[in-house]
């Protein structure tokens, strides 16, 4: 259904719909950055940083532990920028320290996150919802579960494109496989989260 492939199409980071100039900007404002320009820091974290809050904001369903992930999220990047090879966006690398962040969290010991309904984040989301992609209402607990206990790359798959906002395109660039396959994941991922979510309401 065109649900889906309108879902994982559209991206917008810092409330920016991205557009064929954006790669450019990107690209400058890096290269102004590389060259000791610290308003281009701020510049790039205005740019990005309403999409790093929101995707750890629907990870961990607690929007102050996503603050504090997100202030790690950026020190991180900055701190390994040189690492950055440009094969993908900045947005499409940033989402993946974000994303590694909030999994490093879980792994720490007694630092679970809380998985309750009443932390769930009120954050703006201009394309269809990952609910919606299923074809029902799932309560965000009940979802974020499901999608927690998904196999690593279709975890990974399901919360870029919808979570991270981050094209198919850019996602297969990152994985190193083709727009395609990213596609053959998603159909898979949301089959397994559709079943899971049946059992459970059994």
């Amino acid at each position: 259904m065109n649900t889906t492939r309108t879902a994982v199409s559209t991206s917008w980071w810092g409330g920016e719909l991205r557009d064929g100039s954006d790669r450019a900007q990107e690209d400058r404002l890096l290269a102004d950055l590389a060259a000791g320009d610290r308003e281009a820091a701020e510049r790039l974290v205005a740019r990005t940083y309403r999409g790093v809050y929101a995707l750890l904001c629907r990870l961990s369903g607690n929007p102050d532990l996503a603050a504090d992930l997100t202030q790690e999220t950026y020190r991180k990047a900055w701190s390994s920028l040189s690492g950055f090879d440009g094969r993908a966006q900045f947005s499409t690398w940033l989402f993946r320290i974000a994303y590694t962040t909030f999994l490093n969290h879980l792994r720490r010991p007694r630092r679970l996150v809380p998985l309750e309904e009443k932390h769930e984040a009120t954050v703006a989301d201009p394309a269809p919802s990952l609910d919606e992609a299923l074809g029902r209402s799932v309560a965000g607990d009940r979802l974020r579960r499901a999608v927690l206990e998904l196999p690593e790359e279709l975890r990974l798959t399901v919360t870029a494109l919808f979570w991270g906002e981050v094209p198919v395109k850019e996602v297969a660039r990152q994985e190193g496989i083709t727009s395609a396959a990213i596609r053959k994941r998603l159909k898979r991922a949301l089959g397994m989260l559709a079943l899971a979510l049946e059992e459970e309401s059994l």
